[in-house]
């Protein structure tokens, strides 16, 4: 059957969805057209339809997106990591060869969301570290509807699973508000976790707007989040088999932390042994194979700082294998997993009419695994120990803990000779919007109702595209004022007019990219590009032009010999900065200091009072502890001398601070990656009330080893432990998981507790003082 946007079905369903969606949103007391008798007998009963109905006809709609996956991963793009799934999607679909994200996950997740450019909706970068500025704020606009929120209109049901991380830091609390929470844009449910990763053994998840402490029973969060989505359609299908739904599938694979059960590791055993250059190799060849790449494609250069593989140590070889067995075998097992889905929607006879979107990553593949890879969670990359350690020892410690690595006692991510051999044919990485590296991803779009066999597509577009896709694919439209907001257009160009020609003319002409002063901007096959390191000056910046035509992978900069087109192109890109509210830059010698980003009701003031109860808020959601001097007093009541447990804890098995009673002594740890610390006090804590204290007092330090002032335990304002403490010591900012009052909620900060050892007296209250 050939694809038509002018054939009759498609015009009918698109007045529908206008119409539905002009009804749903704009609903006044209808008129009832039976009759109303003085008795039930008297009257003539006729059912009125209150609720949004979708077109008849309409597709499911399931959108799946990986994280920090690579354009040379999976088989299904040529990679040497078995991807059935996906193959079959593939073969049965469209490859779109010349995708794009935005390099890194929250302005992709909100760009793809909303079918708008991530200045445009306040998302520049992760959101996390947004900045109180127009474009930079955070905080999506609602006039800039999400595709929940207007299927949600046409009569769908939505449900989102897995990875959100697009709420704003300041509303992450349980005070919300939790209107930018994804039950507050468009979703009917949701169930997973909101930040940018989280452990796949001990998550931090939510359901809806509640925190849940879920035990997985053993089980890895992707089967898990498999199971919720399919319990969600299995209720909806039972109940209106012919409603449809919209699926937004996200799991935290293959983000850090690479975790794993050893049978998916031990699959790759030995597989990589001949390393990333190898490796470069082969997939090209694949690559060529399938048709993905031109067939004259050549390699670039290695990445910055990247070994040659036969350069290495035996040790060095023997570490960064297991590092991308690992990899591979959280890949595959992410590849079974959607399988599960696939398979559940076959088997209920739903999956001939579901319109599926598979995005293989949010970004290029990671670079925060450093030279060396790590395998103590992300915060060895977040507080730079990752790049200030000695290389040799890092590679001892990693080799000492080879047989954890992928395990739930471990957090690694692969070092960044294996995150340029993901990305082949490209160069750089995650985070490098200036490049195809950072920004191209693998697209398929499954649809057997239109796309009867597979095809390959190389039309340019970006993730904005896909939104107005599905929309127009569907046959439904935006509604003109969504919850009373009305709707702005969107700026994505719809690739419908791909699906029945591959040959059609691109009609994305031109995008901009930015992360962090990394910027670049594409216009018809020319793209003009500037990297950016962080904490210098723009006006040390060097742009670079490439012809993508003839040099899709960017080996070729002809900036020197082509400066008009070059110019032209710097004009442009100040053009698109200026419409979509990209200026000012981030990312040069300002520091992003907590003053200038959003701030919640816990970080914005000098005193919060915390009450037991409250877990796992989110770090940059909660009274901001790192780098700088802070006072946690514990209001406490004991019955015995064998009360004890945790007051205060922030972070996990990883990293962290925890404030304790433990065998009658007052205790504070640091976990630093790891490595831990300790201060206990050299007197017992009495029966009875008391107040509980620990004083940090910070001294701003350059290296994580340098000395950084000192900490203190009081009982009663009696000074009874004191320590000079370093750089690291005062670095208390883990990410995957949150401050607990009166336990330790998910993992332990310190092995000298099981988690979640409650205190066991009485905590009236905790009182964090920034002095």
């Amino acid at each position: 059957m050939k694809f038509s946007l002018l054939s009759g079905p498609f015009i009918s369903l698109t007045l529908l969805g206008i119409n539905t969606a002009v009804l749903a949103q704009y609903s006044p007391k209808k008129p009832y057209k039976g009759n109303v008798g003085p008795t039930l007998s008297q009257s003539i009963v006729t059912p009125v339809t209150f609720n949004p109905v979708a077109p008849a006809g309409a597709p499911n709609i399931v959108y799946i997106m990986l994280d920090d996956v690579g354009w040379g991963a999976s088989s299904a793009f040529g990679g040497l990591v078995e991807t059935p799934v996906f193959d079959s999607l593939a073969n049965n679909g469209l490859r779109y060869t010349n995708f794009h994200t935005t390099a890194i996950c929250s302005p992709t997740r909100a760009s793809l969301l909303t079918g708008r450019n991530h200045h445009s909706v306040n998302v520049p970068t992760v959101i996390d570290a947004a900045v109180n500025l127009p474009g930079h704020n955070g905080y999506m606009p609602f006039e800039k509807g999400t595709i929940a929120e207007i299927l949600r209109e046409d009569g769908y049901n939505t449900y989102a699973v897995g990875k959100w991380h697009v709420t704003p830091s300041p509303d992450l609390t349980q005070a919300g508000p939790f209107n930018r929470w994804p039950t507050g844009r468009g979703f009917d449910a949701f169930f997973g976790f909101m930040a940018g990763e989280t452990d796949q053994y001990t998550p931090a998840l939510w359901e809806n707007t509640i925190k849940v402490e879920p035990d997985l029973q053993g089980k890895h969060l992707t089967t898990v989040l498999v199971d919720k989505a399919i319990s969600y359609i299995a209720g909806q299908h039972s109940a209106a088999p012919d409603k449809p739904f919209f699926l937004y599938f996200t799991p935290g694979a293959t983000h850090g932390p690479h975790q794993v059960d050893r049978s998916w590791v031990d699959k790759y055993k030995g597989k990589f042994d001949a390393g990333w250059d190898a490796y470069r190799e082969q997939v090209l060849a694949r690559q060529k194979k399938l048709g993905l790449v031109p067939a004259n494609a050549t390699l670039p250069p290695r990445n910055p700082g990247v070994k040659a593989w036969e350069s290495l140590s035996p040790t060095e070889k023997k570490v960064f294998a297991r590092f991308f067995e690992v990899y591979a075998g959280f890949l595959s097992h992410t590849d079974y997993e959607v399988g599960r889905l696939i398979n559940y929607l076959r088997d209920t006879k739903q999956l001939d009419n579901t319109l599926v979107v598979l995005i293989i990553g949010d970004n290029g593949a990671s670079k925060e695994g450093g030279l060396s890879g790590h395998v103590h969670g992300i915060n060895e990359y977040i507080d730079g120990s990752l790049f200030s350690e000695n290389y040799e020892q890092r590679i001892k410690d990693i080799d000492s803990l080879y047989d954890r690595i992928g395990s739930a006692a471990s957090g690694p991510n692969y070092p960044v000779g294996w995150a340029q051999a993901a990305n082949t044919p490209f160069r750089y990485l995650k985070q490098d919007a200036n490049s195809e590296g950072g920004t191209r991803n693998p697209l398929i779009i499954f649809y057997p109702k239109l796309i009867r066999k597979g095809g390959i597509r190389t039309q340019y577009s970006h993730v904005n595209s896909v939104t107005p896709t599905v929309l127009e694919i569907a046959g439904l439209s935006i509604p003109k004022v969504i919850n009373g907001y009305p709707q702005d257009t969107l700026e994505g160009i719809s690739l419908a007019y791909t699906l029945n020609n591959a040959a059609a003319a691109g009609r994305h002409h031109i995008q901009y990219y930015e992360i962090a002063g990394g910027r670049s901007v594409y216009k018809d096959g020319w793209k003009a590009a500037v990297s950016h390191q962080r904490g210098t000056p723009f006006s040390a910046d060097k742009w670079e032009l490439y012809h993508l035509d003839e040099d899709f992978n960017e080996q070729h900069d002809l900036a020197a010999g082509n400066p008009a087109k070059l110019k032209e192109l710097q004009a442009l890109f100040d053009r698109e900065a200026k419409k979509y509210n990209v200026y000012p830059l981030l990312g040069d010698t300002t520091r992003l200091t907590p003053a200038i980003l959003t701030r919640g009701p816990l970080d914005s003031r000098s005193s919060a009072i915390l009450y037991p109860g409250l877990t796992q808020v989110p770090t940059r959601s909660a009274p901001f502890l790192s780098e700088q001097s802070f006072i946690v007093k514990a209001d406490v009541e004991l019955s015995s001398v064998s009360n004890e447990g945790v007051l205060l804890s922030v972070g996990g098995r990883f990293s962290g601070f925890t404030f304790f009673v433990q065998q009658g002594k007052l205790k504070a740890v640091h976990n630093n990656n790891g490595k831990l610390t300790d201060l206990t006090s050299g007197k017992t804590v009495p029966v009875g009330k008391a107040i509980l204290r620990y004083e940090l007092k910070y001294t701003r330090a350059a290296k994580l080893t340098d000395p950084a002032g000192t900490e203190a335990l009081y009982i009663n304002d009696e000074k009874v432990a004191e320590r000079a403490i370093t750089k690291a010591d005062a670095t208390i900012s883990p990410y995957d998981e949150g401050l607990d009052v009166g336990r330790d909620q998910g993992s332990a900060v310190s092995p000298l507790y099981t988690s979640p050892y409650n205190f066991t007296g009485k905590l009236h209250h905790i009182e964090i003082i920034h002095p």
